[in-house]
């Protein structure tokens, strides 16, 4: 027993003095500059927005956070429910076989759309109880677009339950 000990250590006097040595300093640099990117980049937001390709949104000093609800893109090509095309618009402006024969500034189609949505949430609201329907939507257009073309949304998303309209716009 005392000979396995005694040979272990005249292996490591014999042995030559190892001439790696871990060098961290670099390494603790890298993932601070790694930390320092990611805090940068970090988000408290829960919803993030990306305006559709195109989309020249207006500017706002606003620093409110967007809330999760449903999106209601407007453009110079369509109107989008949660980024399904759901009319074709001409240059920006609407045919007139979407609107109501009764009702020149209803839209039956996004009414549709809408509605359907709303039926969803109120559904959902009714089983789970921490989920209420607000009839809140959030809006984005484009800030070129003719004031009648958004009138017109705007006001077939509040006869469809949405009368709680958050613009989405892009801060300063």
């Amino acid at each position: 027993m005392a000979s396995k000990g005694r040979g272990m250590k005249r292996y490591m006097d014999r042995r030559a003095p190892s001439a790696f040595k871990i060098q961290i300093t670099s390494m603790v640099d890298m993932f601070v500059i790694l930390l320092v990117f990611l805090l940068k980049s970090y988000s408290t937001s829960p919803v993030n927005i990306t305006p559709k390709e195109g989309l020249n949104i207006p500017e706002s000093s606003s620093n409110m956070d967007p809330i999760d609800v449903v999106k209601l893109i407007v453009s110079k090509d369509g109107v989008f429910v949660e980024d399904q095309k759901v009319i074709e618009l001409k240059d920006g402006k609407i045919d007139l076989s979407e609107l109501d024969s009764n009702d020149a500034q209803f839209i039956r189609k996004l009414y549709q759309a809408l509605d359907q949505h709303a039926e969803k949430a109120k559904a959902i609201s009714a089983v789970n109880e921490e989920f209420v329907f607000d009839g809140q939507i959030l809006l984005q257009a484009d800030r070129d677009l003719n004031y009648d073309v958004l009138k017109r949304v705007m006001y077939t998303s509040m006869m469809a339950g949405y009368a709680d309209v958050k613009l989405a716009v892009a801060s300063k």
